[in-house]
C-alpha cells in the first residue's frame, strides 16, 4: 500500500510530508526539518512545558476553530494531518514586533536563562487566544504543565498579571485576603519604584492574531478519508469511521490506540517499547460524542480531558448540587491531574484503558460505578467499572480485538455523597502517591448506609476496592463505630509489604486511612445541614478544616529596593532595573543555545553507553546488535582514545571505563550513528556482560566499610571538654540532608567541529567552564590547548552541574569527531543527564551542642559525612565550604567540626549553588531549633541572642566587617510582623485540629569566594572598533544569571558611553584563556573588576584626545587615537587580594567578604496527609549596592525557590542496587508555579555599600538559597504543633525531622491514631524499594 501525504501548517505555512514517519515527533520535525529551534527539548515526557505549542484545528463535533496548547515532544506528526502549528517564531519577533506575551515577560524579568521562555510564552499565548482577558486564576492554570529552574516564577505571573481583568489593583472591593488595602500600613515605608512600569506594555488587540488558514476552513465540510502513513519500524492508520476501526482492530488484535501520545510515546522513548502498528480514532464521530441521558453524562473515549473537565464544569453549574456530587470528584481529580498541554491532548478512554495502578481518574469510575461501553466487530457490550475491570498490573477486561467505545459518569442520587482525593509530591501535575474515589448512599432521609465503595490506587498493581470493609457496613450508621470498623478493615485490607515497589509503605497505608477520615468528616458535614435522626454523629468545628479542599489565594508580592542616588546621569545605568540584554531574544525564540546551531552537512549524532550495575567488571562488550541499526558509524570506547585516558579534576577518572565499572551511569562507550533516533537504538543493542561486585551506595555503608576520599577535615576553636562542663544542658542527635537534581532546563550539550589541521578542534558546550572543556579535551586527543577552542554563546541554566561534570559528555564527543573526521552532536535526554551527571551532596550530620539555661551555646561538635560518589570531583572543596558555615550566623566559643567524604558507587557528586553551605547551615539550625525548644523559649529570642556582633571572629578566625546581618533581622522581624502573627497562628492551631501553622525565621551568612585561592582571578579584553562600537569579552559565562547584562553595565559606567554601544557575543577560550569557572556567587566580582581595569587602559590612551577636542564625542575621540595609530585594544586582569586559609593552623582569611540574608516564612500543614502551602515569606537580604535591583531579586527568589525545593519538595530515590529511580519530571519534582509563598516579599537592605568590590556592590547568586530552611524550620513549628496536640502519644519534645521535608516525613511525623495503626514492621532480610543515600 502506498503512504499518503501528511498535510499540516507551521506558522501560516503549508507543509506537505510524503513520508511521514510515525515514530517523528513535532519536536523534532520543527527544529530538524523546519530549522525552527525556538520550540525547546527540556525532558522529552510532557513534564516541563518547554515544547508547548498551539495547535489550532477546526472541530466538527463542535463546528469552530479551536485553539489548544501542546507539547511537541509528544505530539507525533502524524496525529496533526489538517491541523495548523503555531510556534514561539510565529507570534513575533525583536527583527519585527513582539507580542504583547513576548513583550510582557521580558520586560518584567520573567526570563533569565530564557530555555523555559517560549514555552512559557505559548502556554500564556493560547490562553489569550482562547481568553483575551482571562482571570489571575486561568493564568495561573495555564502554567500547570510548564516548569522554570531560574526564576522563582514571582516575575512571571506578575508581568502576566497584567493581561488579567482582575490583574491591576482590586480597588480595596475584591474579597482578597492580599490585598493591598488589608496591609497593615507601615507609617515611615513611602511607595517605592517598580521594577517595571506597566504603562509602557503594548495592549493586547485580539484583532491582529494571525488567522487560521483558510485552506484548511474550506476542508471543513469534506468527507475525512482513511489515511496510511508507513515509517522506518512504524506503521500509523488514522482511521475516520468506526468500522474501520473495528475492522482495523480485528485484522491487527495488537495494534495500539493512540490519541494523545502522552503515555505510548514515553512508553516508546523511555521503556524502549516498540508498537509497529498504531491506529489512530481521534476523527470518529462516535468517539467524540458527549451525550447527556437519563443516568449521567456518557462521553465518547477519544474525547480529550480537557473537554470532559469543561462538560463537567457546566453541569456542576447547571444541574441541582445533588445531582453532581461524582462530577465534582472527577473535577478535583482533573484540576491537579496534568498541564494544559497534556489535557488538551490525552483522552479519557486511554486514561482508563492505560490501566495504571496509580490512576487519578479510575479510582473514581469505579467508585462511582460509571458504565463502560465496549465494542467489536459484531458485538456490543456494556460494563460497570468495578473490582473485576482490573485482572491485574496493566490489564483491563477488553479482548484483544474490542475497543472502548465510551464511560458514562452518573449523577449521583440524592443521599449520595462523593469525594476523591490524591496526594503527591507536588500539586501540580504530579503522579499521585495514593489517589482514591470514595462513595456512599444512604437509605432515604437516614444516616443508614446503604452503599459504601471505597476504591484506591497507588496500594496494589492496580485500582483496587475495598470490598471486604465496605460490605461489612450495609445498615451501619454514619458514626464513630463505622469510623474505626472501617479504619481497622482497612488497615488489614489494604497492606503493602515493606518491599513494596513505589516504597513510602507506611505513609500509603497511613493516607488510605486519613483519606476515609475526611470522607467521613466531608459527609458528617453535608448531613449535619439535613438535621437527622440521633444515629449520626456531629461534627466537631475544630476537625471542619479537615473537610475543606485545597484552594489557594491569588498571589501577591512587593519587591523594595533603593533608587539610584540622585544627579546619577540617565545614560549611568548601573543600580537601574535594567532588563537581561537577552530577554526579548529568549521570548521570541531567537536566542541560540548549544543545540540550536544549524546542523552541519555531515554530522553525525552520539550517544553514550553506560553501565546499568553500580560496580562490576566489564567481561564482554557486544556490538553486533547496534551495527544492524541503519545509519550506524562506529562504537567508540577507551581503546580509541589517542591521548590520556585519565580525566578530572583530581585525574581519577576516566573516559571511558575501562575492565571496571563504579557507578550505575559510568560513562563505558558511546555509538556514532547519522540520527539521534539511530544512535538511541544503537546505544540499546550495545550488550555489555558484567561480573558483578560488592557495591557501597549509602553513607552508612560507606562508613561501616571505611570508605572514603582522602583524610578528615577539620576545624576547631576554643576548649570543647571545658565548653560541655560549663553546660546547663547538652542535646545531641543526628540529621539528614538529601541530595538535589540541578534539572536546569537545558542538559549538557556539546557539538565538536573537527577543523582537519594539526589537531584543531572547535567545541560548541553548554559549560560553566571553558578552561577544563578545553584542557580534558587536550589531554585526552594528546594535543596542546591550543588547538582547541571552546566556545559559549550562553547557557540554559548551570548552578554548578555544569561546573566540572560538562567535560563528560563533551570529551566523548570531541573523540568522536577526532575518529570520524566529522563534526559530531551529542544533547543527552533529561533520563541520562539526571543519571550521569550526579547533584548535590547528601550530607549526614552527627551533632552534640552544650548550652545555658538562657539559650546561649557554650559548646558544639558535629560529624559531617557527604556522599561524593565513585570519584572526588570537587567534593573536598564542597566539605570544606560546609565546615566554613557550620556554624550559619552565631557565636560559639567551643566548636569542633569535622567532615569526612563518603566514596559511593554513585555518579559523582558536584557543585550545586551553595556549594555545601545550605548543607552545613540547615544543620546549624537544626540543633539550634532544638536548644530553642529544649530551653522552652521562642525560637528568634535564642537565635538573636546567640547572633555574631560586628568585628566578632569567626571559628575560623576571620573578623566580621561591614556586619549588617543584625539589620537585616531587626528589619525582617518588623516588616513580617512577627509577633502579631505569632499569636494569630497560636489561635489559628487552637481552633484546628487537622491543620496547623507554623512560623519561622532563619538568618543566613554567606563567604564570597572561590575556597582555593588562585582561582578568584579573572580576565577581560576590549575592543574598541573606529565607529565607536565596543565589543568586550570576559571570562564568565552568560546562564541567565544576568552576568553580561551587568558586565555591560560596568563597561558603560567606566566608559561613560551609552549600553547600546557594547556587546558581548559570547565567552571562549581564544579571546579570555585560563578562566576560572563561572561559580561561586563572583563572576560579577571577578570579571567586574577586570573589565573596570581594561576600561582604563583605553581610557588612559584616550586621555591626549579629550583633552584636544573637551566639547568632542565618544566616536570623535575615538577616531583621533585610530588616525594617530594609537592601540583601541586592551585587556584588563584582576586577582582578589588577601585571601589563602590554612587547616593547620586556623588562620588567613577564607573569604573576601559575607552576603547576609534573612528570610521569615508561615506554612500550614495538612496534618492528614503531610500537604503543606507556602502562605508568606519575608526577605531581606545585604547585596551591598545592587548593580541591578531586578536581576539581583531576580536571583534572590530564583535561589529561594531552589532551595525550596532542596529542603521540601525534591526527593532523590535509589534503588538498594545503587540505580536511580527518578531519573525526569514524572518521578523528581522540582517547585512549580504553585509551590511558591502565596505572598512573597523580598527587600534589598539599603544604604550598604560593599567597598570590596566593583561599584560597591556584593555577590548574590548562592546566598538566599539557604533562606527557604525557614520554610523546613516552619514546617517543622507546625508538625510540633499538631503533635503537641496528641497527649496518647506522650510527645517527647524533640522529634527528627530530615530534609526535604516531603509530604510522607510531614504526615509520618504527625504521629496520631492513624500512623499507630499503620506502622509497618520490616524483617531482616527485606529489601526496600529505595534506600536514602
Amino acid at each position: 500500500m502506498t503512504a499518503d501525504e501528511l498535510v499540516f501548517f507551521v506558522n501560516g505555512k503549508k507543509v506537505v510530508e510524503k513520508n511521514a514517519d510515525p515514530e517523528t515527533t513535532l519536536l523534532v520535525y520543527l527544529r530538524r526539518k523546519l530549522q525552527l529551534s525556538g520550540t525547546k527539548l527540556g525532558c522529552g515526557e510532557g513534564g516541563c512545558g518547554a515544547c508547548t505549542v498551539m495547535l489550532s484545528k477546526y472541530d466538527r463535533f463542535q463546528n469552530k476553530i479551536v485553539h489548544f496548547s501542546a507539547n511537541a515532544c509528544l505530539a507525533p506528526i502524524c496525529s496533526l494531518h489538517h491541523v495548523a502549528v503555531t510556534t514561539v517564531e510565529g507570534i513575533g519577533s525583536t527583527k519585527s514586533r513582539l507580542h504583547p506575551v513576548q513583550e510582557r515577560i521580558s520586560k518584567s524579568h520573567g526570563s533569565q536563562c530564557g530555555f523555559c521562555t517560549p514555552g512559557i510564552v505559548m502556554s500564556m499565548y493560547t490562553l489569550l487566544r482562547n481568553q483575551p482577558e482571562p482571570t489571575i486564576e486561568e493564568i495561573e492554570n495555564a502554567f500547570q504543565g510548564n516548569l522554570c529552574r531560574c526564576t522563582g516564577y514571582r516575575a512571571i505571573l506578575q508581568g502576566f498579571r497584567t493581561f488579567a481583568r482582575d490583574g491591576g489593583c482590586c480597588g480595596g472591593s475584591g474579597d482578597n485576603p492580599n490585598c493591598c488595602m488589608n496591609q497593615k500600613k507601615d507609617s515611615n515605608v513611602t511607595l517605592l519604584p517598580s521594577l517595571f512600569n506597566p504603562e509602557e506594555f503594548m495592549p493586547l488587540d485580539p484583532t491582529q492574531e494571525p488567522i487560521f488558514p483558510p485552506e484548511l476552513l474550506r476542508l471543513k465540510d469534506v468527507p475525512r478519508k482513511q489515511l496510511r502513513f508507513e515509517g522506518e519500524r512504524v506503521t500509523w492508520i488514522q482511521a475516520s469511521t468506526l468500522k474501520e476501526l473495528l475492522d482495523l482492530k480485528a485484522q491487527y488484535p495488537e495494534a495500539k490506540l493512540v490519541v494523545g501520545n502522552t503515555e505510548i510515546g514515553i512508553e516508546m522513548k523511555f521503556k524502549n517499547k516498540l508498537f509497529p502498528m498504531i491506529v489512530c480514532p481521534a476523527w470518529i464521530p462516535e468517539l467524540n460524542a458527549v451525550e447527556h441521558g437519563p443516568e449521567g453524562i456518557s462521553f465518547g473515549a477519544s474525547c480529550p480531558l480537557s473537554s470532559v473537565e469543561k462538560t463537567l464544569h457546566e453541569a456542576v453549574d447547571n444541574l441541582p448540587a445533588y445531582k453532581t456530587e461524582v462530577f465534582k470528584g472527577v473535577l478535583e481529580q482533573l484540576r491537579w491531574f496534568a498541564g494544559m498541554q497534556v489535557k488538551s491532548v490525552a483522552s479519557i478512554g486511554g486514561n482508563i484503558i492505560t490501566a495504571s495502578p496509580i490512576s487519578d481518574l479510575n479510582p473514581v469510575f469505579m467508585a462511582s460505578g460509571a458504565k463502560l461501553t465496549i465494542v467489536s466487530t459484531g458485538t456490543k457490550r456494556m460494563v460497570r467499572m468495578d473490582h473485576t475491570f482490573f485482572p491485574g498490573y496493566r490489564k483491563t477486561l477488553l479482548a484483544p480485538e474490542e475497543i472502548l467505545l465510551s464511560i458514562e459518569i452518573p449523577y449521583s442520587r440524592e443521599g449520595e455523597y462523593f469525594s476523591a482525593f490524591k496526594q503527591a509530591s507536588r500539586r501540580e501535575d504530579d503522579i499521585a502517591k495514593v489517589t482514591c474515589g470514595m462513595r456512599v448512599l444512604f437509605q432515604p432521609e437516614t444516616a443508614q448506609v446503604k452503599e459504601l465503595a471505597l476504591c484506591y490506587g497507588g496500594m496494589a498493581d492496580r485500582t483496587i476496592s475495598a470490598l471486604k470493609t465496605t460490605r461489612k457496613q450495609t445498615a451501619s450508621f454514619w458514626n464513630k463505630e463505622l469510623l474505626q470498623d472501617v479504619c481497622a478493615g482497612l488497615v488489614e485490607e489494604l497492606y503493602l509489604s515493606p518491599d513494596a515497589p513505589g516504597g513510602m509503605v507506611e505513609f500509603r497505608r497511613t493516607l488510605t486511612l486519613s483519606f476515609f477520615f475526611k470522607f467521613y468528616l466531608t459527609v458528617l458535614q453535608k448531613l449535619g445541614k439535613g438535621n437527622l435522626e440521633n444515629n449520626c454523629a456531629k461534627l466537631d468545628p475544630t476537625d471542619a478544616s479537615a473537610t475543606s479542599l485545597f484552594q489557594k489565594d491569588p498571589p501577591a508580592n512587593v519587591q523594595f529596593f533603593q533608587e539610584v542616588p540622585e544627579g546619577q546621569s540617565e545614560e549611568d545605568m548601573v543600580g537601574r532595573p535594567l532588563p537581561h540584554l537577552a530577554a526579548a531574544m529568549q521570548a521570541s525564540g531567537e536566542a541560540m543555545y548549544c543545540d540550536d546551531i544549524p546542523r552541519y552537512e555531515n554530522e553525525l549524532s552520539l550517544r553514550l553507553v553506560t553501565s546499568t550495575k553500580a560496580h562490576a567488571k566489564i567481561t564482554c562488550i557486544d556490538i553486533s546488535e547496534a551495527q544492524k541499526v541503519p545509519g550506524f558509524v562506529c562504537f567508540i570506547s577507551a581503546e580509541d582514545v589517542p591521548g590520556s585516558n585519565k580525566t578530572g579534576i583530581f585525574n581519577d577518572e576516566t573516559v571511558f571505563a575501562k575492565d571496571e565499572v563504579t557507578c550505575v551511569g559510568h560513562i563505558i562507550g558511546a555509538v556514532v550513528t547519522d540520527t539521534p533516533e539511530h544512535a538511541q537504538r544503537a546505544a540499546q543493542g550495545v550488550k555489555i556482560t558484567y561480573e558483578e561486585l560488592p557495591a557501597i551506595i549509602t553513607i552508612e555503608d560507606a562508613i561501616k566499610n571505611n570508605s572514603f576520599h582522602g583524610s578528615e577535615l577539620k576545624i576547631g576553636k576554643g576548649d570543647l571538654m571545658k565548653g560541655f562542663s560549663e553546660a546547663d544542658n547538652i542535646v545531641s542527635g543526628e540529621v539528614h540532608v538529601g541530595g538535589q537534581e540541578h534539572f536546569y532546563l537545558e542538559t549538557h550539550c556539546t557539538i565538536a567541529v573537527p577543523k582537519g589541521e594539526q589537531g584543531e578542534m572547535e567545541l560548541f558546550v553548554s559549560t560553566q567552564n571553558t578552561m577544563k572543556t578545553q584542557s580534558f579535551v587536550a589531554n585526552m586527543l594528546g594535543v596542546p590547548a591550543n588547538r582547541i577552542l571552546v566556545r559559549v554563546k550562553r547557557i540554559g541554566g548551570g548552578f554548578g552541574g555544569k561546573e566540572t561534570r560538562s567535560t563528560v559528555v563533551s570529551t566523548a564527543v570531541a573523540l568522536a569527531a577526532h575518529k570520524t573526521g566529522r563534526p559530531v552532536r551529542c544533547m543527552l535526554d533529561r533520563d541520562e543527564d539526571m543519571l550521569i551527571t550526579g547533584g548535590r551532596h547528601p550530607f549526614l550530620a552527627k551533632y552534640k551542642v552544650g548550652f545555658m539555661k538562657d539559650g546561649k551555646v557554650v559548646a558544639l561538635k558535629v560529624e559531617h559525612y557527604s556522599n561524593a560518589g565513585n570519584t572526588l570531583d570537587l567534593s573536598q572543596s564542597i566539605m570544606e565550604r560546609a565546615l566554613f558555615h557550620m556554624d550559619n550566623c552565631y557565636k560559639i566559643p567551643n566548636i569542633l567540626g569535622t567532615g569526612r567524604l563518603c566514596k559511593t558507587n554513585l555518579p559523582s557528586n558536584t557543585a550545586f549553588r551553595g556549594f555545601g553551605g545550605p548543607q552545613g547551615m540547615l544543620i546549624a539550625e537544626y540543633w539550634m531549633s532544638e536548644v530553642a525548644l529544649t530551653c522552652g523559649l521562642p525560637a528568634e529570642e535564642v537565635r538573636r541572642k546567640n547572633l555574631y556582633k560586628e568585628g566578632d571572629l569567626t571559628h575560623f578566625n576571620q573578623k566580621l566587617e561591614a556586619f549588617t546581618l543584625s539589620r537585616c533581622w531587626d528589619e525582617c522581624l518588623a516588616s513580617s510582623q512577627y509577633h502579631a502573627r505569632r499569636s494569630e497562628i497560636d489561635k489559628f492551631n487552637e481552633e484546628n485540629c487537622w491543620k496547623k501553622r507554623g512560623l519561622c525565621i532563619i538568618p543566613t551568612k554567606f563567604g564570597i569566594s572561590f575556597s582555593i585561592p588562585f582561582l578568584n582571578q579573572a580576565g577581560a579584553l576590549i575592543h574598541v572598533y573606529t565607529d565607536g562600537s565596543v565589543l568586550l569579552a570576559h571570562g564568565g559565562m552568560e546562564m541567565g544569571q544576568g552576568l553580561h547584562t551587568k558586565m555591560i553595565q560596568v563597561a558603560s559606567r567606566a566608559l561613560k558611553i551609552p549600553i547600546s554601544k557594547i556587546y558581548i557575543s559570547e565567552t571562549s577560550t581564544n579571546t579570555v584563556p585560563n578562566t576560572s569557572p563561572t561559580a561561586a556567587s563572583v563572576s560579577s566580582d571577578l570579571n567586574g573588576q577586570a573589565i573596570y581595569e581594561a576600561c582604563q587602559t583605553i581610557l588612559k590612551r584616550l586621555e591626549p584626545f579629550k583633552k584636544k577636542n573637551p566639547t568632542g564625542t565618544w566616536e570623535e575621540w575615538v577616531s583621533a587615537a585610530y588616525l594617530d595609530a594609537v592601540s583601541l585594544s586592551a585587556t584588563g586582569f584582576y586577582k582578589t587580594p588577601n585571601l589563602g586559609y590554612s587547616f593547620e593552623t586556623n588562620s588567613g582569611n577564607p573569604f573576601h567578604y559575607f552576603s547576609y540574608g534573612v528570610a521569615c516564612s508561615e506554612v500550614e500543614i495538612d496534618c492528614l496527609t503531610g500537604d503543606h502551602k507556602n502562605l508568606r515569606t519575608n526577605i531581606v537580604m545585604d547585596v551591598g549596592s545592587s548593580l541591578n535591583p531586578a536581576i539581583d531579586i531576580g536571583q534572590v527568589e530564583g535561589a529561594f525557590v531552589q532551595g525550596l525545593g532542596l529542603f521540601t519538595l525534591e526527593e532523590l530515590h535509589y534503588s538498594p542496587e545503587g540505580s536511580l529511580h527518578t531519573r525526569g519530571p514524572s518521578t523528581y519534582k522540582i517547585p512549580a508555579f504553585g509551590s511558591i509563598p502565596i505572598e512573597f516579599r523580598v527587600s534589598l537592605l539599603r544604604d550598604c555599600p560593599n567597598k570590596k568590590a566593583i561599584y560597591a556592590s556584593k555577590g548574590v547568586g548562592e546566598p538566599p538559597l539557604f533562606l527557604a530552611a525557614s520554610i523546613f524550620f516552619a514546617i517543622k513549628d507546625a508538625i510540633r504543633a499538631a503533635r503537641t496536640k496528641n497527649a496518647d502519644c506522650k510527645m517527647e519534645k524533640l522529634f527528627r525531622l530530615d530534609s526535604p521535608a516531603t509530604p510522607e516525613k510531614i504526615r509520618n511525623a504527625c504521629v496520631d491514631r492513624f500512623t499507630t495503626l499503620c506502622v509497618t514492621g520490616v524483617p531482616e532480610n527485606c529489601k526496600p524499594w529505595s534506600v536514602r543515600v
